[in-house]
Parts: C-alpha cells; structure tokens; sequence
C-alpha cells in the first residue's frame, strides 16, 4: 500500500521551486534580459503571457514573462517582483502536460485530485528540482 504521509512529507520538502534574484541595470527590462538569456545560455528563451498565474497589470492586460526552457516538462518562468528583482518560478511549458502534471489553481478539488497530485509531484520532483537549479544558473549570471 502507498504511504500518502511519506509521499506528502517528501513533497514539501522540495517544493516550492522558486527564487528571487537582483538583477543587473542593464537587464531591468524583459525584452533586455530576454535578450541575455537567449546569448548566454543553450536553452530556449522566449518572452509569453502569464498563463501559469495570471497575473494581470495595471491596465488590466494579462502580465508577461520570460520561459527559460529545457524541455517540453522542464522550465522556469521570470518576471520582475520589483524593478531590479526577479522572480523565477519552475513551471512546466506544454499547456497538455501542465494540464496534467501542473499544481491545480482550483478553489476547490476533491480528494482524488488532491491525492494524485501529491503523488505525480512526489515522482517529479527530483527531475523537477534538477531542472530548476540549471535554469537558476543561467538567470543568476545576471544577478549583480
């Protein structure tokens, strides 16, 4: 039988994967530090909507980020927390597979939905934490 505790307890040991990172002057804009990501690292750069969070600005548009990609289950997603800070977030890009193994924003899920996303979480996790640190390399050669 699966233990759910031990699953649940390895889980939020290696989630959240985030950070927040200071970055450079001259990378303070998207279009700048997407432009630095995508001559300084192997991986995909590319600039999209918030899709994960949806997080809407001012004027009520939907807010944009950087997609720093590795494959079609890893990559992380920046976006300015502030006007020189960074926040960086491991997201999963293909909209098919986050709808599957993405976190559920949901109100409220049923006990089935919130058990199977334990357990996918658990299983990625370690996959998921590797990719992260790789990507966060390449963001951090921004920092200052």
């Amino acid at each position: 039988m699966i233990n759910l505790r031990s699953i649940f307890n390895q889980y939020q040991k290696t989630m959240p994967m985030e950070n927040t990172i200071k970055i450079k002057n001259e990378y303070n804009s998207l279009d700048s530090l997407q432009e630095f990501l995508k001559s300084n690292s192997s991986f995909e750069a590319s600039k999209e909507y918030d899709i994960w969070e949806h997080r809407i600005d001012a004027n009520g548009q939907m807010e944009q980020c950087i997609v720093l990609k590795k494959s079609n289950k890893h990559a992380v997603k920046a976006y300015f927390a502030t006007n020189d800070t960074v926040k960086i977030n491991h997201i999963i890009p293909n909209k098919i597979m986050q709808a599957y193994f993405g976190k559920s924003v949901k109100a409220r899920r049923n006990i089935l939905e919130v058990i199977t996303g334990v357990i996918t979480q658990a299983v990625l996790a370690g996959s998921q934490k590797k990719a992260f640190n790789e990507l966060e390399k390449v963001v951090k050669k921004a920092a200052v």
